[in-house]
């Protein structure tokens, strides 16, 4: 490979709204991985007019690209959730080009740090989208991922939640109820799924 390839900045592009176009860097591929743009496109589609003035949750943010991806689209709020400094320096020059003033940065383990988010909406008085994107537990250091990810859906208080939308390797077992949600559907893009989980409704 040549030095210039090695180099050059991983980029992908909003893809609707009124950022449209903007360019997101991405971080390395070692740290985070991008979630691909027919993945997106779907979840979009399915939310696209309920994220109008809504707040949305990115778990696990990276770049940020759904998020933004949502604030381009409608949404009012944005809370990214990320641990990785190399990916939150990118995060933040990624905002920088949107709309910083709706955007908050959570620093530190997603873990730990969703009882911060939590007060944050309860402080606000607002419901949220999750969006949770959790490395694949293929990496080493992530084999407990899954199970530490269905511990923190099942914390999430339903009153403070509109959906919440796990992006998940394809052929991962996830229970039809976490907590106080259950499954609503899945849809799967080859080596990746996208389940969605809402309150059960008695």
């Amino acid at each position: 490979m040549k030095n210039s390839d090695k180099n050059r900045q991983l980029t992908k592009k909003i893809i609707s709204g009124k950022f449209k176009n903007k360019v997101l860097k991405l971080p390395s591929k070692t740290t985070t991985r991008s979630s691909k743009s027919i993945v997106l496109e779907s979840f979009f589609n399915t939310i696209q007019f309920d994220i109008i003035d809504a707040t949305f949750v990115e778990v696990f943010s990276g770049s940020g690209s759904i998020g933004l991806e949502a604030l381009s689209r409608g949404a009012k709020n944005i809370l990214f959730m990320e641990q990785d400094r190399d990916a939150i320096k990118v995060l933040k020059e990624n905002i920088s080009i949107t709309d910083p003033s709706a955007c908050e940065v959570f620093s530190g383990d997603s873990f730990s740090n969703i009882n911060a988010v939590i007060s944050t909406l309860k402080r606000n008085n607002q419901r949220a989208y999750f969006y949770i994107d959790p490395p694949f537990s293929i990496r080493e250091g992530m084999e407990d991922i899954y199970d530490k990810m269905i511990e923190m859906i099942a914390s999430i208080p339903p009153e403070l939640t509109e959906l919440i939308i796990i992006e998940h390797m394809t052929g991962l077992e996830i229970p039809e109820t976490i907590g106080a949600f259950t499954k609503k559907k899945s849809k799967k893009f080859g080596n990746t799924t996208l389940t969605y989980f809402e309150e059960i409704v008695e």
